[in-house]
């Protein structure tokens, strides 16, 4: 797969290393467990988003753009990166946050939103929850319009077949590094939400004829909902790279277990794997993704899905600021749901 046809922003002068965690391993007495390190990639402090922005911003830029738009609930990694990449790049940055929590939204909160106000963000508009997204930000560009200005819609979370683009690049990117440690890894396990991240995994994989599964922890949607949703993307960003033949509809699983009671609301499973990794590894996981991400992991773990011997890889988004607007919650302080 040739991706230098693709304009593209380099924000990462490195690969992110894969990391072995012994005593994660050790705890859970099951399989061998690596972490890819997607929380170091550019854009501090780092996190998938920054992956599926170079080929996204490097569309805005070939098209003139002066102003990213776009979206996610109030405590957004990717609404972060997509402002950090703006300021990066000179651009100025709109939000439409989606209010998904009733009263969830608080100008004042720490977390992102902190990050949000620090970076400069030009302007944000609070939507109710069902609110047509894409709308709300085809209105902001349709204004700037008026104004002799030129805005960019950056899909949510990233996710459409430019930005899974960045996930092609990282399998390319993981699968070189495996050649060159000699590593054979038997399972990857990915978070799965507005599907790009994880479509582009299984596209990647597809494209370099490789045959590591891949499962998806659903942080929104269970397997009826979320795989179709990662399906269509992984179909669509195989069309832009002019692969041969269909992707298996097979090679798309996914777990919705994990991110109960609701997105973004904390679970107990939660709360005990953020715990773990940072008390035996020493790594950060975030509340609303990779803590339920990981959560999964060990869930499958101790269920025996993953057993003694075979090597898993887990792929860490990143979401580190989110922890600082619930403190109390991860440390245990505040009762959560046991589901």
């Amino acid at each position: 797969m040739d991706l230098s046809r693709f304009p593209r922003r380099r924000y990462t002068p490195f690969a992110t290393p894969i990391e072995f965690l012994p005593n994660l391993s050790r705890e859970l007495a099951g399989p061998n467990i690596y972490i890819k390190r997607d929380d170091m990639l550019g854009l501090f402090p780092g996190g998938n988003k920054t992956r599926k922005l170079e080929f996204l911003v490097a569309d805005a830029l070939a098209k003139g753009a002066d102003t990213l738009i776009t979206c996610g609930a109030p405590q957004s990694n990717h609404c972060r990166i997509t402002l950090a990449a703006a300021a990066k790049e000179g651009l100025k940055c709109r939000f439409v946050i989606e209010e998904r929590i009733a009263n969830s939204y608080d100008d004042n909160a720490n977390g992102n939103h902190f990050m949000f106000r620090l970076m400069g963000v030009e302007d944000i508009v609070v939507v109710p929850a069902g609110t047509d997204m894409l709308a709300a930000m085809q209105k902001i560009a349709d204004e700037l319009t008026t104004k002799g200005r030129r805005g960019y819609i950056v899909p949510g979370g990233g996710s459409n077949a430019i930005g899974a683009l960045g996930y092609v690049a990282c399998v390319q990117e993981i699968l070189a590094q495996l050649f060159e440690t000699t590593l054979a890894i038997d399972h990857i396990v990915v978070g799965s939400g507005s599907s790009g991240t994880h479509a582009g995994m299984v596209t990647g994989l597809f494209g370099m004829n490789s045959h590591i599964p891949v499962m998806g922890i659903g942080v929104s949607r269970d397997p009826e909902n979320q795989e179709p949703l990662v399906y269509r993307e992984a179909q669509a960003t195989a069309k832009l790279l002019g692969l041969r033949g269909e992707i298996p509809r097979e090679l798309v699983k996914t777990d919705g277990s994990y991110w109960r009671p609701k997105y973004s609301l904390p679970n107990q499973r939660m709360v005990e794997a953020v715990q773990m990794l940072a008390r035996l590894e020493g790594i950060p996981l975030d509340p609303t993704y990779t803590g339920k991400i990981m959560a999964g992991l060990i869930g499958l773990i101790r269920q025996g899905v993953y057993k003694k011997g075979e090597n898993v890889l887990f792929i860490h988004t990143g979401g580190m600021p989110s922890l600082f607007a619930v403190t109390d919650v991860v440390l245990g302080k505040v009762p959560v749901a046991d589901v």
